[in-house]
């Protein structure tokens, strides 16, 4: 199975002692890509024995398995995607039945998601730490505990504060792991294949915000409000709870390897897993750049998620028309999450990131302009693939820069600090639109914070050349 080296025949044929004679063994079995990471070095007994390095590494092929497990965990972390990110994302959809019913601000409503989305931040920190510890299942499961229950007691609302105190705290937390957690379990899961599967997974989020706005606008119509945070809560529930069973932490849990491309012994550990812990990479100017590229990216994409379905009703515009300006994002997310995904395989994340942030700044200055059904939609379209395709290069970027080995705290470091830029932007519009009667104001911002997001982008360096 195997053949000594050059080295070690030559040391055997003077008749020195093989004792403490260091050789190298290649197995033919193993592919030509792999034996560069199987050259293992022994110390000589006196009889040199054969060692099947095979019982601890073996291809795909040999093993007869050719469906990678990995690819259940996408698509598990894709349907979660779908039921987490949807319902948040058509909250927007509730804000003038709740002003109707009970004559609430816009900014006071706002400001319960604000605070909801710093609770998001906040939570991911912590999520990320543990499932770099303990793994997705379990958290996951209690992330769908919050999720439901939070949905399931607002369907009951009567107050302000207890919007803040269910939408701000129980699904804050809830919806916190549908990033950091299932995102830092694919960077580990695939290498090669990394930012492709990040990509079909937010995918998902993308049909969500394509299929639920529509759905909840529809309960809503049919049934009222609350039985539409009803049906959202026993759905987030159930389908949580169920599918978080079937996650697990990295391949070497299953004896796999990342990308599919080989089993390892359980008592190898985790795979293929290297980078830097958090407390080296707060010094590192990177991570302040990327941190800063998306808060101010966030500044920008809840602002619009928010406040693009009443801006669409204040231009006249009939309230199902306004929703599916919101779901056109949510279609054309899936285009930019699977098409940057596949490309920041091949051009870097860095430049995947800053292509997403020229359409951001082209979307939003036509924005300015739009004041008709078909120029929203034209919005929508070019804004909702370059959202799309953020969300997607988000944890390769973070990957390909820190590592893998505590990439759940770090992404959930950039998670917290961009979710700031998320909780200010929402609630800033709401405050100004209630002091002028318009969104013109923070339209006209909204350009000026994208270039300056597009600049920290273009800053960062490429880990190649640091």
């Amino acid at each position: 199975m195997g053949y000594t080296s050059p080295r070690l025949r030559k040391a055997l044929s003077r008749n020195d002692s093989p004792k403490n004679v260091p050789y190298f063994i290649f197995f033919n079995r193993i592919p030509k890509r792999n034996r560069n990471l199987l050259i293992l070095s022994y110390q000589m007994e006196p009889q040199a024995k054969v060692i099947t390095e095979a019982s601890k590494i073996q291809p795909n092929a040999d093993r007869g398995d050719r469906f990678f497990y990995g690819y259940v965990l996408v698509a598990v972390s894709f349907l979660l995607q779908i039921i987490g990110w949807g319902a948040y994302n058509s909250f927007g959809v509730f804000f003038n039945p709740l002003m109707n019913e009970y004559g609430w601000s816009r900014a006071g409503i706002s400001g319960a998601v604000s605070v909801s989305f710093c609770m998001y931040g906040l939570s991911s920190i912590v999520l990320g730490r543990l499932n770099d510890r303990v793994g997705p299942r379990l958290i996951m499961t209690v992330s769908g505990i919050f999720l439901g229950v939070g949905y399931l007691l607002m369907s009951r609302l009567t107050s302000l504060w207890q919007l803040y105190l269910l939408y701000s705290l129980l699904v804050g937390i809830g919806i916190s792991g549908t990033d950091v957690v299932l995102l830092s379990t694919i960077a580990r899961w695939f290498t090669r294949l990394r930012g492709r599967m990040s990509g079909v997974l937010k995918v998902g989020s993308g049909v969500g915000m394509l299929v639920m706005p529509l759905f909840t606008n529809w309960l809503i119509t049919a049934f009222g409000w609350r039985t539409a945070l009803f049906v959202m809560g026993i759905v987030a529930l159930i389908l949580f709870i169920g599918l978080s069973q079937l996650l697990v932490r990295d391949p070497a849990r299953r004896g796999l390897r990342p990308d599919g491309e080989g089993r390892v012994a359980a008592e190898i550990g985790p795979a293929g897993e290297s980078g830097f812990s958090l407390r080296q990479v707060l010094k590192s100017l990177q991570l302040w750049l990327i941190c800063t590229a998306y808060f101010l990216l966030l500044v920008c994409v809840f602002t619009v998620l928010l406040h693009i379905v009443p801006h669409a009703i204040d231009l006249g515009i009939p309230r199902g028309g306004a929703t599916r300006v919101l779901a056109t994002i949510g279609g054309l997310s899936i285009a930019g999450r699977f098409i940057m995904g596949f490309s920041s395989d091949r051009i870097g994340n860095k430049w995947a990131l800053a292509i997403c942030y020229g359409f951001l700044c082209v979307s939003l200055g036509w924005l300015l302009l739009a004041d008709r059904l078909w120029m929203l939609f034209v919005f929508a379209i070019v804004y909702g693939f370059a959202h799309g395709g953020f969300f997607a290069v988000m944890s390769p970027l973070t990957a390909e820069f820190f590592g893998t080995a505590s990439h759940g705290t770090i992404f959930g470091m950039i998670i917290f600090v961009s979710t700031i830029g998320g909780a200010i932007g929402p609630l800033l519009a709401g405050y100004v639109f209630d002091l002028t009667g318009s969104y013109r104001v923070v339209f006209w911002g909204l350009p000026l914070i994208s270039t300056l997001g597009l600049a920290a982008t273009l800053m960062l360096r490429s880990p190649a050349r640091r």
